[in-house]
């Protein structure tokens, strides 16, 4: 193991001073990481009752440190040499100073990590961070709706196995300390006036718009699943034939890191300025924007290094416990583990994620017509037949040829259109003989190429 330094703690048992270890990496700038279990020189000791052990450790961070740093640690079972630990991973703090409740914020309650140790922090310090204090963090904003339900967001920890009682909402960190509901609240409530944008192009720019959606109006979980579960459609799977007459399936971007950079959006965005997430298709490439670009006090090098400083520490739990977030801080791993930095373009009030497609699924579906892109499933498919479509015609076409066998319904709801405008395309494709329908209604569509 490496020695103790200004970002790892090591402690062979939980002990007395554990809040003053958290609060200490809470008000420091990189967060830090304590193991339990782990002595001093690094030697792995073990623990007993780790269960329990985790219990306790979450009790005392949720009772006695303030500001509330739920949803600003992560508390891990880990195995070493075959011996149970606990590492216990601490963000850096959104609302600092942050300080034991006990000794209130004075020097006595706030620390620092200084080194590989927790000092106490200066009365000037305490008093400038507290001035800077972020005052307009979605927890402390009034929801401007009062009469806010919450069953989507009931049955999404019930399948989890959490029990619901009287103090779920309190537990959340779902009211202002003058207990009306807060604007997280608002969020996961089941009716909002939030959604996430996905908008697809047929081209490289955003001239020719061909799908416009919106998931939202409802808990910000059951968006981001729903934004998900079309990202996933969207992702195609190509096949790539090796030397060896192999296939091998791939999709056009790595699903992980696709999944990750849409959490993280999510997770991160500013709403305070109700600005949401949007999602953006092109034919070479899928942007995921959010609103906020860094968080103030992080740097693209702490940013591009994992560190986590959460900006909804509210939300950030909910989607820990619902485990759409694994750990914190490892998003960004997850993402640089196949692409590199550049595919992140970072601004003042935004922060765009852009993946580009796979160069071999682009190369597959190039372009043979002088009528211009019209989508990865089509280009290089048809030839001169589909230079005179519309781009609603085309987008008809490229569903077809995604699957042979999808209904006229599906295709309308996919598009966003009624049935009998797909039928009344479908007939024109069928008149210029670019598609047959083989079988009947249970068959399935011919594209009839022209090379």
């Amino acid at each position: 193991m490496d020695s103790e330094s200004n970002r790892i703690e090591y402690k062979q048992d939980l002990t007395d001073d554990l809040e003053k270890e958290v609060v200490a990496f809470l008000n420091y700038s990189q967060g830090g990481i304590i193991y339990f279990g782990i002595d001093k020189t690094g030697n792995i000791a073990g623990l007993q009752n780790v269960d329990s052990l985790q219990l306790k450790i979450k009790d005392r961070l949720k009772n006695n440190i303030l500001p509330s740093c739920l949803g600003l640690f992560d508390v891990v079972r880990k195995k070493i040499e075959g011996k149970d630990i606990i590492k216990l991973v601490v963000a850096s703090g959104y609302e600092k100073p942050y300080y034991i409740k006990k000794r209130g914020m004075s020097d006595k309650g706030c620390f620092l990590r200084v080194g590989s140790s927790a000092e106490p922090m200066p009365v000037a310090m305490i008093e400038d961070l507290f001035s800077k204090r972020t005052r307009d963090s979605l927890g402390k904003i009034i929801s401007n709706k009062q009469n806010l339900s919450f069953q989507q967001l009931k049955i999404y920890y019930q399948e989890k196995g959490f029990e619901i009682n009287d103090s779920f909402l309190e537990n959340l960190d779902l009211y202002t300390p003058d207990h009306r509901f807060n604007y997280v609240a608002y969020l996961l409530a089941d009716v909002n006036s939030v959604s996430i944008k996905v908008a697809k192009y047929s081209g490289k720019t955003k001239v020719d718009l061909i799908e416009n959606e919106e998931y939202g109006y409802c808990s910000l979980i059951k968006a981001t699943e729903q934004v998900l579960n079309k990202l996933e459609i969207e992702n195609k799977t190509y096949t790539k034939i090796t030397g060896k007459a192999k296939r091998l399936e791939h999709k056009m971007i790595n699903s992980r890191a696709l999944r990750e950079a849409l959490i993280n959006a999510v997770v991160h965005n500013d709403y305070t300025r109700e600005v949401p997430p949007v999602i953006e298709i092109y034919s070479d490439r899928l942007s995921i924007t959010s609103y906020g670009g860094l968080i103030l006090g992080l740097s693209k090098e702490e940013f591009f290094a994992g560190r986590s400083m959460p900006r909804n520490r509210e939300l950030m739990r909910v989607f820990k416990d619902l485990d759409l977030v694994e750990q914190l801080g490892s998003g960004i791993h997850r993402i640089l583990e196949t692409y590199d930095t550049s595919i992140f373009k970072i601004s003042e009030n935004f922060l765009e994620i852009c993946f580009p497609f796979e160069q071999d699924y682009l190369d597959t579906f190039e372009s043979k017509t002088t009528g211009g892109a019209i989508g990865g499933a089509i280009s290089g498919a048809i030839g001169d037949q589909i230079i005179n479509l519309s781009d609603r015609q085309r987008r008809v076409l490229e569903l077809i040829i995604e699957n042979n066998k999808i209904s006229y319904r599906t295709i309308a709801k996919k598009i966003g259109i009624n049935s009998s405008a797909v039928l009344k395309h479908i007939a024109l494709l069928k008149e210029k003989n670019i598609i047959t329908r083989i079988g009947g209604t249970r068959g399935y569509w011919k594209i009839n190429i022209e090379n």
